[in-house]
């Protein structure tokens, strides 16, 4: 089988954690027997390369050998369906069916009707994926497969905290609490993880805020290996990577209850789902840090290890291709 995936998101030299999710699942198809051919939508300004995408699509789909096309994010969805020689799966990721917010938290307009056009777009596809139930309760009409991205478990998985530190040249006394993310990206809520850190601070002088989101997964993962917890204040998420790749490295989480945050949890010992409120994360956070333990965190995402991820998704391209052929 050959799949042609189509994406706006993909690492570059400048920026290797963007859409690293989507190479790490490309490259999991492929270890599992797919032949993947990639078209990165690339290019300033950034609203004409999905214009320029369309003609980019027709040159690669002059190679009658792909099957499939798998785009990822709606609006590379909608690049992959301006065609109909061979059909079309599209990953939903977020915001593309939640909607954009705003630092009020609140969804902006453009984004809510880049969500009813990903909606329409859902109903001329041959098939869905959505990260969480949430995002699949967005649509209408439509069944979509709810698949949450991988963990590289090779990858993301437990070190000794003192070497991730000695390698990362971090103070071994210091107690570091990790947001991984772009601090400039709303909703992510990071004014609230840095009034929570200061909160702790003024009370423990040791207590500091690592910020941490252009990394490459393998420096990621030594971050987690080496703070001692994960600070996750967003105000919607579909499913979130960081949260299950610090379960995997058995890193504490405090993080408000969006996405499939709860049900990746889950019981988890030394993690906690609470209130967007300062006192609460920070109460949680302090618990976290009296003992400063590590979790068993890998055990509740041992399921999503890539091999197991690329079998379902492989799936869905099976019965895609299947229905196709039957009509």
């Amino acid at each position: 089988m050959k799949v042609l995936t189509v994406t706006a998101m993909y690492p570059e030299p400048d920026n290797p954690a963007f859409g690293s999710f989507v190479r790490t699942q490309v490259e999991s198809l492929e270890q599992a027997g797919i032949e993947i051919e990639l078209l990165v939508l690339k290019g300033r300004p950034r609203k004409l390369i999905y214009a320029k995408g369309v003609f980019q699509l027709r040159r690669c789909l002059s190679d009658a050998s792909i099957d499939l096309v798998h785009g990822h994010y709606s609006f590379a969805g909608m690049v992959a369906r301006a065609q109909n020689r061979v059909p079309v799966v599209v990953t939903y990721h977020g915001d593309d069916i939640l909607g954009t917010v705003n630092p009020n938290g609140k969804t902006t307009l453009f984004s809510r009707v880049a969500v009813v056009g990903g909606q329409m777009l859902a109903r001329v596809v041959d098939a869905v994926i959505v990260q969480s139930k949430e995002m699949a309760d967005k649509f209408s009409g439509v069944r979509p497969y709810i698949i949450p991205h991988e963990v590289d478990l090779d990858l993301f998985r437990p070190v000794r905290r003192d070497h991730a530190r000695a390698v990362l040249g971090l103070d071994p006394d210091r107690k570091y609490l990790l947001f991984a993310a772009n601090p400039k990206i709303p909703v992510k809520r990071f004014p609230l993880a840095k009034a929570t850190v200061e909160y702790l601070a003024h009370r423990d002088p040791t207590v500091e805020l690592l910020v941490v989101y252009k990394e490459t997964q393998d420096r990621l993962a030594l971050y987690m290996n080496a703070c001692d917890a994960l600070v996750f204040p967003s105000f919607q998420e579909g499913s979130p990577n960081v949260v299950k790749q610090s379960m995997a490295c058995n890193l504490p989480i405090v993080a408000t209850d969006v996405g499939d945050v709860r049900d990746v949890i889950g019981n988890t010992k030394g993690c906690y789902v609470c209130r967007p409120d300062v006192v609460q994360l920070a109460e949680k956070l302090g618990e976290v840090l009296r003992f400063r333990p590590r979790t068993r965190g890998r055990d509740r995402v041992r399921g999503l290890d890539r091999q197991t991820v690329a079998r379902q998704v492989i799936q869905v391209y099976d019965d895609v291709l299947r229905t196709h052929k039957s009509r």
